[in-house]
């Protein structure tokens, strides 16, 4: 926070970055499916917590869409609508950055890699059934 200061936390400075999207377009139908997942991603946040304090996501990240003031957010501790910075609810804004970077580094290379590794599951048998209960212990039956 120190470095580069703070965000209204939440989610919330994510899908207000969803703004700086619109009326983008890229130069062919792929770029342009391409902006499409990085809205509905930067949406995400926003919706599960949202949905996680039991509320509707999508009606909490419609609420947002229209605000003007960029720290209105959702305090989903409180089920307000508030200014989230007034609150404390905050995120380093490095952190939201280098993690935004990190998830499209992984994405992009997934969408470049042509062959993958993974482990097969094993075909262990079940575990066997545990044994019966304790047997008497002898001399104590009353």
């Amino acid at each position: 926070a120190v470095e580069e200061g703070i965000v209204p936390g939440g989610g919330t400075a994510l899908l207000y970055a969803t703004k700086a999207l619109d009326g983008m377009s890229g130069i062919n139908e792929d770029q342009t499916r391409g902006i499409d997942i990085i809205r509905r991603a930067l949406q995400a946040p926003v919706r599960q917590i949202a949905e996680n304090a039991g509320f509707d996501g999508g009606v909490v990240a419609g609420k947002l869409f229209d605000q003007k003031d960029s720290n209105f957010g959702f305090n989903a501790s409180t089920d307000v609508y508030e200014d989230l910075v007034k609150a404390g609810v905050i995120d380093p804004t490095k952190v939201v950055r280098i993690a935004l970077q990190d998830a499209a580094s992984v994405a992009g290379l997934l969408i470049t890699t042509e062959a993958g590794i993974a482990e097969s599951p094993d075909d262990k048998p079940a575990m066997p059934m545990g044994g019966g209960g304790m047997g008497g212990m002898g001399g104590m039956d009353f």
